[in-house]
């Protein structure tokens, strides 16, 4: 069995699917592991280091064709459509594949008879708990949120008492307490500060208070969703929510917000005119810019003003932390791969809910509905460039 772990192709990702120090992990399933020069790079994991650790470095000129000798494939982002058109019949490739926009890799992997795995649609079920890439990409991304709010915050996080009399501690505020949510609350209170979140899901409040944050509670109907996840909301009801906490976000020095729902646009939880209510260099860090933002006007990978407040906008914010977020990749990768490896041998089994779950493509077949639709493939109908 060889996996082949490319390096990535797309702007701005600096992370890599398996790094040095958990290369032994996947010798040790019986992978031959295959990299590509350069692909750890931004990881701070040179070829050298690859060798040491027991992979076989090739330059970019024979990546084609290993890809098509390959058994797994192992990529951060969906491999580009001419790369994953070279994966040979049965080759399984791993990343955190979009089913409903990432059509042209999604036909691709089909024509070529191979098998596609999603983290974006991995079962959140305690057995796979260890493969959930969502959630360890996630820790880094609300980490990185609290540090950038309290580096552009132009006072102090903590309490300070002194001689001169005593500095009140930064008022943060979390909007959304999921995974990232929780750690943007456990960081920014370990910098010192007063931290309050909200969630739409009630079940968070034991969570956020556990952390040492004060829950804040809003008349309003739980939107409990699937798999631990929130609904999506009326427009009328995300109006209210909106004017209820207009005023917790204007006694805020710093406003995080990290709420999704998946496969939809991020819901906007924040006007402009409640970002002009909050004090002067108070900072909004946004970290669902990427799927449009919880706050109004907030753009991806960029520094906005309203007024004197400034606003973040997340992008590839995991990628800022490569190191770490690359070392738990590759973790969830080994742990995903863990299913499928039977007598020396990659077997993807449909029988295991977690591989059916999150199989996009099995065997050039277009197996994920939303997939489906997005190639252009009624129910039933065959896979682009399959045969009867």
């Amino acid at each position: 069995m060889r996996i082949v772990v490319p390096a990535e192709r797309a702007e701005g990702e600096r992370r890599v699917a398996v790094v040095p120090q958990v290369l032994g992990k996947f010798t040790q399933l019986g992978f031959e592991v295959v990299v590509e020069s350069g692909a750890g790079r931004h990881a701070f994991a040179d070829d050298d280091a690859y060798r040491s650790a027991g992979a076989q470095v090739i330059a970019t000129g024979e990546l084609l064709a290993a890809l098509g000798e390959a058994s797994v494939v192992a990529s951060v982002r969906p491999l580009q459509a001419d790369m994953a058109a070279k994966l040979g019949k049965g080759t399984v490739a791993v990343s955190f594949l979009s089913p409903a926009t990432d059509a042209d890799t999604i036909a691709a992997v089909a024509k070529a008879g191979a098998t596609a795995l999603s983290f974006d649609l991995l079962p959140r079920i305690s057995r796979a708990q260890s493969m959930d890439a969502l959630t360890s990409q996630a820790l880094v991304t609300g980490y990185r949120a609290a540090l950038v709010a309290a580096d552009r915050l132009p006072t102090f996080f903590p309490l300070f008492m002194t001689a001169a009399g005593t500095i009140q501690p930064a008022k943060v505020l979390v909007l959304g307490a999921g995974v990232a949510g929780l750690q943007a609350i456990a960081t920014a209170k370990r910098l010192g500060a007063k931290v309050a979140a909200y969630d739409v899901r009630p079940a968070s409040a034991d969570e956020v208070r556990s952390m040492g944050a004060t829950f804040i509670t809003l008349e309003l109907e739980a939107l409990e969703g699937s798999g631990g996840y929130a609904r999506e909301m009326t427009e009328d009801r995300a109006a209210r929510q909106r004017e209820l906490l207009a005023p917790h976000i204007a006694a805020s020095d710093v406003l995080i917000t990290t709420a999704a729902v998946p496969g939809r646009r991020a819901p906007l939880l924040v006007t402009t005119s409640m970002v002009e209510g909050m004090h002067p260099g108070s900072v909004v860090v946004d970290l669902a810019s990427e799927t449009g933002g919880n706050v109004e006007g907030s753009r991806a990978g960029e520094e906005i003003r309203v007024g004197e407040v400034l606003i973040w906008g997340g992008k590839d914010v995991a990628s800022q932390m490569p190191v770490h977020a690359s070392q738990l990749y590759a973790m969830n990768v080994q742990a995903l791969l863990g299913l499928t490896v039977r007598d020396g041998a990659v077997v993807v089994d449909m029988d295991d809910e977690v591989l059916d779950g999150c199989a996009v493509v099995l065997n050039g077949e277009v197996r994920n509905e939303a997939a489906r639709a997005a190639v252009g493939l009624a129910s039933g109908s065959q896979a682009p460039g399959k045969e009867s």
